[in-house]
This record gives C-alpha cells, sequence and structure tokens, in this order.
C-alpha cells in the first residue's frame, strides 16, 4: 500500500491519508441525501433507486480518480448539475428522466474524447498566471460561502411580490432579495457559531486531526440542542439496495437514447444541452484542481509544464482522464453527472495527498448503503465550519494578483465575485475569461489572447445566449 500510493513520496502516512479520507467524507456526505431529494422530487425519480446509484457513483468516481491518478479528490454527483438534470433537461426541455441520462452519458463521452486528446490540457496552459491565482481565491470564497450558507448564518429578505413559487415548494426571487446575518436565537444558528469557533481555536493550536475532533465534537454538542436526532438511527437497512435497477442503464433503454434521437428538434436540444453540460463539467474540475491543487502542492507548476506531449502521464493529466472517465459513470449508474468535488479541499488541508484519501473516501460512501441512518446525523453545521476554514486557508493567492493593474484587476475581481456571488464555479470562470478577451481587444492586445482561450471564451457566450433565449 505505502509503495503503490507513494506515501514517502509524497510526505504522508496511513493515518494522515485515514483522517483526512474522513474528513472529506463528511464533509460531502450530504449528497446521498439531497441528490435523490432533487431528483425524486423533480424528475420523477424513484428516492431509494437513486440513493443506491447516487452512492455507488461516488465510490466509482473516487476510486476512479483514486486508483488511477493517486490523487485526494472524491467525486460525487454534482450540485447544481443535478439542478441542470432537473430543471432545465425534465422541466424546461420537457425530457423524460431517461433522456436525460442519455444526454449525461453523451455529455461525459464527449469530456473523456476532449480530455484523451488534450483539449483540457491546453485550456490550463492556455490561462495566465493571475487568472489561475484568482480562480484559485473564488474557490476559496465559494466553499467559504458554502460554509456560511450551511451554518445557517444567512437569512434572506424578499420584497413583497417579488418572488414566485415553483412547483417544488421551493422559491425564485429578484435581485430585490438581500441577504442578512441570521438572529442568533436558534439552535441550528448557535451550533453553527460554536463550530466556526471550535474549529477555529483547533486550527489556530494546529492540533493533528483537528477539523475531523471538531466535526465529532459539534456533532455531540447538536444533541442537546435539538439539531442531532438520534433517535431516527437506523443500523441496517439493505431493503433499498435492489431498487437500483429501475434507473441503472435506462439511458439505453426505448425511453433514453431512442427517444432522445427520435425527432429533429430534440436531437437539437440535445447538442445545445450537451455543450452547457460539458462546459459545466469541464470547469468545474479545471476550477478545483486549480484552486486546491495549486495551493497544497499536490499539482505544482513543474507537473504543469511538464505534460507529456503522449499519452496521460502527469499527475495532472491523470486526474483530468479520471474525472473524465468519471463523468460518464453518472448517466450508466442512473443518477445526474459526477464531478471532482471543491469540498475535498477539507481532506488536502488535513494532510491528504494521495489516492488512499479517496480510497477512505469510497469506503466510508459504500457502508452508506446499511449504515446511511448514522452518517445522516452529522449535521451539516458540523462540516461547514471545515469549509470557512479551508477558504481562509485559500485566499493567499490573493496577494499575487497585480490590483493596480487595471487590465488584470478586471477579471481577477469578476471571477471571484461571480462565483461567489452566482454560487457557480463555471460562471465565475467564464467572466474571467470573456472579460479578459475584451480588455485584450480594445486595448489592441489581440495577440496575447491564446486562440483556445478565445474559442472557450465564446462558447461560453453561445451558452449565455441559448440559456437566455430559453429562459
Amino acid at each position: 500500500m505505502k509503495d503503490f500510493f507513494k506515501l514517502k513520496d509524497n510526505k504522508t502516512n496511513f493515518f494522515t491519508e485515514l483522517l483526512a479520507g474522513v474528513t472529506t467524507f463528511f464533509t460531502m456526505a450530504y449528497i446521498i441525501f439531497v441528490n435523490p431529494a432533487i431528483l425524486s422530487l423533480n424528475a420523477g425519480m424513484g428516492w431509494q433507486a437513486v440513493f443506491v446509484a447516487t452512492v455507488l457513483a461516488c465510490v466509482a468516481g473516487t476510486l476512479i480518480m483514486a486508483l488511477y491518478a493517486n490523487v485526494p479528490f472524491a467525486l460525487a454527483p454534482g450540485m447544481g448539475l443535478n439542478a441542470f438534470f432537473t430543471y432545465t433537461l425534465c422541466k424546461q426541455f420537457g425530457l423524460a428522466w431517461q433522456e436525460a441520462l442519455g444526454i449525461v452519458v453523451i455529455c461525459g463521452v464527449v469530456v473523456v474524447i476532449v480530455t484523451v486528446t488534450k483539449f483540457r490540457k491546453v485550456i490550463v496552459a492556455a490561462i495566465p498566471p493571475f487568472l489561475k491565482d484568482s480562480i484559485t481565491c473564488a474557490i476559496g470564497f465559494f466553499i467559504a460561502y458554502l460554509g456560511f450558507k450551511n451554518a445557517s448564518f444567512f437569512t434572506f429578505l424578499f420584497d413583497s411580490g417579488s418572488y414566485s413559487v415553483l412547483e417544488n415548494g421551493s422559491a425564485i426571487s429578484n435581485s430585490s432579495a438581500m441577504p442578512a446575518l441570521a438572529v442568533f436565537n436558534d439552535p441550528g444558528v448557535i451550533l453553527g457559531l460554536l463550530g466556526i469557533i471550535i474549529m477555529i481555536i483547533l486550527a489556530a493550536r494546529q492540533i493533528k486531526g483537528g477539523l475531523f475532533i471538531g466535526i465529532v465534537v459539534i456533532t455531540v454538542l447538536g444533541i442537546p440542542l435539538g439539531v442531532v436526532d438520534i433517535s431516527k438511527i437506523k443500523l441496517l437497512d439493505f431493503h433499498a439496495i435492489a431498487s437500483v435497477k429501475d434507473v441503472a442503464f435506462a439511458a439505453f433503454g426505448n425511453q433514453g437514447f431512442e427517444s432522445l434521437f427520435s425527432d429533429f428538434n430534440k436531437i437539437i436540444l440535445t447538442i445545445t444541452a450537451s455543450l452547457a453540460l460539458f462546459l459545466s463539467i469541464t470547469f468545474d474540475a479545471i476550477g478545483t484542481f486549480i484552486g486546491a491543487g495549486r495551493v497544497s502542492g499536490i499539482f505544482d507548476e513543474k507537473d504543469a509544464k511538464n505534460m507529456s506531449q503522449k499519452g496521460v502521464k502527469s499527475k495532472f493529466e491523470k486526474a483530468l482522464f479520471a474525472d473524465g472517465i468519471a463523468s460518464c459513470v453518472g448517466g450508466f449508474l442512473g443518477t445526474s453527472s459526477v464531478t471532482t468535488y471543491v469540498e475535498s479541499t477539507a481532506g488536502i488541508s488535513v494532510g491528504g495527498r494521495t489516492g488512499l484519501t479517496g480510497v477512505v473516501v469510497a469506503v466510508l460512501f459504500l457502508l452508506c448503503l446499511p449504515f446511511a441512518g448514522i452518517v445522516s446525523i452529522v449535521p451539516a453545521q458540523a462540516t461547514a465550519p471545515v469549509l470557512i476554514i479551508v477558504g481562509v486557508m485559500m485566499m493567499s493567492s490573493i496577494t499575487k494578483i497585480k490590483w493596480t493593474n487595471f487590465q488584470e484587476a478586471v477579471p481577477a475581481f469578476f471571477t471571484i465575485s461571480i462565483m461567489a456571488f452566482a454560487f457557480n464555479i463555471s460562471y465565475g470562470i467564464a467572466a474571467g475569461f470573456i472579460l479578459y478577451c475584451i480588455i485584450k481587444l480594445v486595448t489592441g492586445k489581440v495577440k496575447e489572447i491564446h486562440p483556445v482561450l478565445a474559442a472557450v471564451a465564446v462558447l461560453f457566450l453561445i451558452n449565455f445566449a441559448i440559456i437566455a433565449l430559453r429562459g
């Protein structure tokens, strides 16, 4: 095991990797409950079947990354990608969930092809250094915002008549919605505040395994506060496992691919939907790799510069390829697209450096099939502070951006702000790319724009136009 994962070369050990895996798992375990809820409520899929498919997708995707690329990134059906699956493909476009799974498979295959043909690596090489630093900072803001949100720190104020209620019971508002700090009289908010304080103390004291210890302590404190209900724990529940047959490989049936290509309008829809999904998957992963990989040293500048001209040999190349292969997994198993999770930074922050971290994550996800009840008692307030701490750690790259240079400051600022405020990694990267190209164009520095970067910016603009026209 030590030789396979090269623990010594990566300056780590079994205990550190184990701790990192457990930390990452608890930080992203919410997906096995949230994803089935979204797909069952809005796409008409069975909750139990999607639950099992989600768990298996987490296991398969993470193991591909761990065993092939030997990096500590975990994968799961992506938040945002599952919303695209339900609200755009099924609700807005009117596709059956089997047809939507077909698009997930198609997009996954495209991602694999562009990875093998080095298009994704060329994109990474084309990004200017200051934009890479901007993406790193933006990822930090993004996950910190996610942490504050999960800690129940924010409420949102709506003007009367400024929002509408969707079919699933949630609401959508216009720009009149304003965030505000929550009132600290709710048990969940109080637990979130205690969690942040505990995590800051543990991190400041540099206690080994402090983040994981914090998760356990906060979960225990949640019991007397009424946030954690241990009475609902089920130790064993094997009944749901067989239900995965209802959704697995459904994309290949009569209601999947055959229906998807049954008429011209659906073919055009499939192409446009696949473009949007491809951009999200591609840049979610690239953003996470650039952000977390550069700060931790998992992917250093030497690794990025020395990417092989033939084959898939460098660590960065292998990670991109593994992510590409894993992107197909969701469609095959019966859930939305699988992607590299930014929450992996939680495990990286406690020392995870190899694929052994991912193996631990995969094993813990697999144990969720019969022991989901135990995992479910860990509240969001216990894992939220981890994301906030990691966000703080990722802010060091902001000093590398030349803020006095307006031509760098504008794309950098929009990358960071749009990613956080729009709550979308791909949109933040899109804003940076597009504004970078515009500034170079109007200042007569067109030759400084890498052709691939310009092409990607145009694709993003086309994608936004399609979304607006179908809006």
